[in-house]
């Protein structure tokens, strides 16, 4: 049927249209052209006989749709719905699970949340180092600074540094991180400042402890893992108070 070609009409036409192969058929068919009453002219018995009365031309023509089913409700838990055997959900319980603080949860752990975790002991750590220098550039000349003595002031460049220190310690306790860059270029300026005045003297041991504290300031403000960041922080934090004890001793 396949090759067959049909003629067609309405029962009331007159004229027939075609031919028209089985696939034309299908098409009229789904444009609702052609219906189950339409007449077709079949050579074999020379007459015109309904659609609906070929059982093959109809099942090709008219396919039967797959009926649609509802699937079966199935039983699912969920966290909005209270379970005898469980303790209610409370907001920290939800914020635990967000975190990746549970059992259930640590695996998925977001690592978005230790970065940053890391990045604010950063911050502490770096406010830190820098009112410990500031303590140790200012105190030796704090006799020189009340009396107010310009020039003897003047001649005291460290005063100015741990003035810096000072501000950019403060502005980190706000949470400007912004000011990173400038926290990154105090701690050149301090291993090239003050580590050559003590190059110059020849006094390696506090040279090493500005080294140490300049590379932990710097890199604190660069790490956001646990591991290199607890590296950085403890050698700024032994070259910071190295450098303290030997100003203020």
């Amino acid at each position: 049927m396949a090759t067959q070609e049909f003629y067609i009409r309405s029962a009331g036409d007159t004229e027939a249209r075609g031919p028209f192969t089985q696939e034309q058929l299908s098409s009229l068919a789904e444009a609702g052209q052609v219906a189950l009453d339409t007449l077709y002219y079949e050579a074999t018995s020379e007459k015109w006989i309904p659609v609906g009365a070929n059982a093959d031309l109809k099942s090709a023509l008219f396919p039967e749709k797959k009926k649609l089913t509802v699937k079966p409700k199935t039983n699912v838990q969920t966290l909005n719905v209270e379970q005898e055997s469980h303790a209610p959900i409370t907001v920290n319980d939800m914020l635990a699970a967000a975190e990746g603080r549970t059992e259930d949860t640590k695996h998925a752990k977001d690592p978005a949340i230790a970065r940053g975790r890391a990045a604010k002991i950063g911050l502490y750590a770096c406010t830190v180092f820098l009112f410990i220098a500031a303590a140790s550039e200012i105190l030796p000349s704090i006799d020189v600074i009340i009396a107010l003595d310009v020039n003897k002031i003047l001649s005291q460049p460290l005063v100015f540094l741990g003035a810096i220190d000072v501000i950019l310690g403060l502005l980190l306790l706000l949470q400007m991180v912004t000011l990173y860059p400038l926290v990154r270029f105090r701690a050149a300026l301090g291993l090239g400042f003050i580590g050559f005045l003590f190059w110059v003297r020849g006094e390696t041991p506090p040279l090493l402890a500005v080294m140490a504290g300049s590379v932990g300031l710097y890199f604190s403000t660069i790490f956001t893992s646990f591991f290199s960041l607890g590296i950085s922080v403890g050698i700024g934090l032994a070259g910071m108070l190295g450098f303290a004890y030997y100003m203020l001793t």
